[in-house]
């Protein structure tokens, strides 16, 4: 890889696996795409990257098969409906990701502030060229627990006094060395989030080695240091004027309280899905869509506009819009299409699936074909990574697997280690 290819990272770009193939990354604040930007994106996977596209955990939109000669003009498509993928990639502060878009009464003030803050940090060269990626979340509760797998988790915790106010989490993060983050100080004000996540960065990029998250600084100096640090940051309590203006959020407090969603296998669907999707966006859902954290597409019905009914439709259309028909499997690309990836994970992700009993079969599940977890497996019920490979007859490689579940508190516990596919389907189809 050339010292220019690297550079591509912070336009959101990764070298595929294929030789000669390049991955876009798409960025989305909170998850949210308007159905005018996702005619641009399913244009965009029709033109460049044979026709298919990748929902990612965060609310990101990928799509692959791209040539190098392919990148400008994908940039300037994105460029055109104010889509940027600056940071998705590379030592930068990463796409602004929420797990609550299911939560209509606090997802429209969420996505308000990722907005400001994708707006602020993005392309923002004093936070570019970090040791590594920096994440934040945004949430709702602390009931799904991605706040703690962020360098930086904001959890909604409004005050008495009606102000919008986010308890503060940071060094958490998943990968060879899982980390929970821990609480940095409770209910701080929305015009403090901005100066504070600066005060954050500094400490970061100024402290800690290449190749390493903030989570490695923590372990390296201690809570106790890590605290000094950002307080002695002038910046770290600084307020910034209330925001003044009409509401920079594209999802509506006011219209329907439900949601409905279309589920993916894999995360995985077409330019042509989306296309028609943004079109069903218009016709119900006020020309608004969410990418969901499992991988699905979430809408919220307009005004007059009822879920069963958008249910219905969804189906007549062709999409899965009922959870319980299938198994809700998070899965990465794998070494389908990532270098990283150590084992061919929608594969393993089918084999799993139709092993599975009634009981596992409710459960939420994760698979991630290498230690960076991107699917998230130790928020799961259950999570699957492919932790290494073992060497088999002659040139042959066979992927392991560990199983992890999930606890009450934290981070889900590794359960089993080092399974082989048999040995992984069997400890699967014990769980009824």
């Amino acid at each position: 890889m050339t010292a220019e290819t690297k550079d591509f990272r912070l336009d959101g770009i990764y070298v595929q696996r294929q030789e000669g193939f390049f991955m876009q990354r798409v960025k989305l604040p909170a998850g949210v795409i308007s159905a005018q930007q996702a005619r641009t994106v399913a244009l965009a996977a029709e033109r460049f990257g044979r026709g298919s596209l990748h929902l990612t955990t965060r609310g990101s939109i990928e799509i692959h098969w791209l040539t190098e000669a392919d990148l400008p003009a994908m940039k300037t498509m994105l460029a055109s409906v104010g889509l940027t993928s600056r940071g998705a990639c590379g030592g930068a502060v990463r796409g602004i990701t929420c797990g609550s878009s299911q939560d209509s009464a606090h997802f429209p003030q969420i996505e308000i502030l990722a907005r400001r803050l994708q707006r602020h940090f993005a392309g923002n060269p004093r936070f570019e060229r970090l040791p590594k990626k920096f994440k934040i979340g945004i949430e709702s509760s602390v009931a799904g627990k991605r706040h703690l797998i962020q360098d930086v988790g904001l959890v909604l915790n409004q005050g008495e006094d009606g102000r919008n106010a986010y308890d503060v989490w940071v060094a958490g993060g998943l990968g060879r060395e899982p980390q929970p983050g821990f609480l940095l100080t409770p209910a701080v004000p929305e015009e403090r989030i901005i100066p504070l996540i600066e005060a954050i960065l500094r400490i970061y990029a100024a402290d800690t080695p290449p190749g390493k998250r903030v989570k490695h600084l923590l372990r390296t100096i201690g809570e106790e240091e890590f605290r000094r640090r950002i307080a002695a940051d002038p910046t770290s309590s600084e307020e910034l004027p209330p925001y003044k203006g009409f509401p920079e959020t594209l999802i509506s407090g006011r219209t329907s309280t439900e949601r409905v969603t279309a589920h993916f296998i894999a995360g995985n669907l077409t330019g042509k899905d989306l296309s028609a999707l943004a079109d069903f966006a218009d016709s119900w859902s006020d020309g608004v869509l969410m990418v969901g954290s499992n991988q699905d597409i979430v809408f919220q019905p307009a005004a007059g506009k009822d879920g069963q009914s958008a249910r219905a439709e969804l189906e007549w259309l062709g999409f899965q819009p009922h959870a319980d028909r299938q198994v809700t499997c998070r899965v990465c690309p794998g070494n389908h299409e990532c270098r990283a990836g150590l084992a061919a994970t929608r594969d393993i992700a089918a084999a799993v699936t139709e092993a599975m009993g009634p009981a596992a079969k409710r459960l939420t599940w994760a698979v991630s074909g290498c230690h960076n977890s991107c699917t998230q497996p130790q928020l799961a019920d259950f999570g699957i990574m492919t932790s290494r490979l073992q060497r088999g007859e002659g040139e042959q490689r066979i992927p392991l697997f560990d199983l992890f579940r999930s606890q009450v508190d934290g981070l889900g516990e590794k359960i089993e280690s080092g399974l082989g596919l048999t040995e992984l389907i069997a400890a699967v189809q014990r769980l009824g």
